[in-house]
C-alpha cells in the first residue's frame, strides 16, 4: 500500500478509455475539465463533451436531456458545488428518476488550500436523503477503474465521489466490486472498522497498530453509500463494537447511514469518525488537514479502543 496514484487522472483516462467502448457515454462538466481532468475525455470524443461554463444547474439539466435521449451522461464538478444544483438534482433527476451520473470531483476536504466553499462535507447527506439516487465512493485507483463502468451501466442515477489528491493503491486488479455489496478486507473479531473512501487506507493503517496490541480488527469497505449493504452491517455487529470513518460530517452521512441499521436491526456500540459539525478551513496540506478534523490514523485507534471499553463494560 506504497504505491500512490492521482485519483482524477486515473479517473479521467478510465473514463476515456471506457468512453471508446460505451458510444452511449457523454460527458458534461462545469468549466473544470483540466480539474477533474475530463479534458481526456475532450481529446477524443469532442463531438461527446460538453464544457457548459460554471453552470452547474444549467449542467444538470442538459445531462437530463441527453439521458431522456437515450445517452448516459457523466456531469462533472467539483462535489461541493454541486449544492448549486440541488433543486435540479432533486426535480429532475431524483424525482425523475432521470439516468444521470454526478461525478463530484475534488471530494471531502481534498481540496484543501482553496477552504469551506470548496470543501464537500455534506454532499453525501444531501444527495442520500434523495429517493432513488445511489452513492458510491471508491477506496483506491483500482476501484476507481472499476466503478466506471459499473456506474455507466447500473440504471437510475449515481453520484460518484472522486478525490483530487493522490490515493494508495490497496487492492489489485483481481479486486471484484459490485455496487451496493460492502466488501471484508480484514477478519477480526473485536472491533469492526467500516469506512468509506479515502478513510479504508487509514483504516487498515489503524488496524495495524491495533494488531500490535493484539486487538483484532475487521474492516470494511463500504464503497457504496446507498444502497447500503444491511447484511455486512449485522456481520461487523457481531463483533459487539463499531467504528465508522468517512471524509464528511459525522451528520448525515456513512456513519449516519450504520447507525440508523444499527438502531433498527442489531444494536451496537458505535462511534463515528469524520468531521464534527463544523466547517474546515483551508490547510497547509490534504494529509494535515484530514489530522486537524480528526481523520489521523490515531484518532481512528483511540476510537477502536473507546468502542472496546464500552463494549466491555456492558458485558461486565
Amino acid at each position: 500500500m506504497n504505491e500512490k496514484i492521482s485519483a482524477r487522472k486515473v479517473f479521467g483516462e478510465t473514463l476515456a478509455e471506457y468512453g471508446a467502448i460505451n458510444k452511449d457515454v457523454v460527458v458534461l462538466v462545469a468549466d473544470v475539465s483540466t480539474s477533474v481532468q475530463t479534458d481526456y475525455f475532450a481529446g477524443k470524443f469532442p463531438e461527446r463533451f460538453f464544457n457548459v461554463g460554471i453552470a452547474e444547474a444549467g449542467m444538470v439539466d442538459i445531462a437530463v436531456g441527453l439521458a431522456l435521449g437515450g445517452m448516459i451522461p457523466f456531469a462533472n464538478t467539483f462535489a461541493g458545488l454541486f449544492l448549486r444544483a440541488i433543486e435540479q438534482i432533486r426535480t429532475c433527476v431524483s424525482h425523475a428518476k432521470t439516468n444521470v451520473k454526478l461525478i463530484g470531483g475534488y471530494a471531502g476536504l481534498s481540496d484543501f488550500k482553496d477552504g469551506a466553499t470548496h470543501h464537500s462535507i455534506m454532499d453525501i447527506a444531501t444527495l442520500r436523503s434523495m429517493p432513488g439516487i445511489s452513492i458510491v465512493i471508491p477506496a483506491d485507483p483500482t476501484e476507481i477503474k472499476k466503478m466506471i463502468p459499473l456506474v455507466a451501466e447500473y440504471p437510475g442515477p449515481v453520484y460518484m465521489r472522486i478525490s483530487r489528491a493522490e490515493m494508495p493503491v490497496i487492492f489489485d486488479d483481481t479486486h471484484k466490486i459490485e455496487i451496493g455489496k460492502g466488501i471484508t478486507v480484514c477478519e477480526g473479531d473485536d472491533v469492526s472498522i467500516i469506512a468509506t473512501g479515502s478513510m479504508v487506507a487509514r483504516s487498515i493503517q489503524a488496524r495495524d497498530i491495533l494488531l500490535k496490541e493484539g486487538i483484532r480488527v475487521k474492516i470494511i469497505n463500504m464503497h457504496t453509500i446507498k444502497p447500503l449493504d444491511v447484511h455486512i452491517i449485522k456481520e461487523a455487529a457481531q463483533t459487539g463494537a463499531i467504528v465508522t470513518v468517512e471524509e464528511h460530517s459525522i451528520t448525515g452521512g456513512l456513519g449516519s447511514a450504520v447507525a440508523e441499521v444499527l438502531g433498527e436491526t442489531f444494536p451496537t456500540v458505535i462511534k463515528r469518525i469524520g468531521i464534527n459539525d463544523t466547517f474546515a478551513e483551508t490547510g497547509p496540506s490534504y494529509e494535515e488537514l484530514l489530522d486537524h478534523y480528526g481523520m489521523a490514523v490515531e484518532d481512528i485507534v483511540r476510537a477502536c479502543k473507546e468502542v472496546l471499553e464500552r463494549k466491555e463494560r456492558i458485558i461486565k
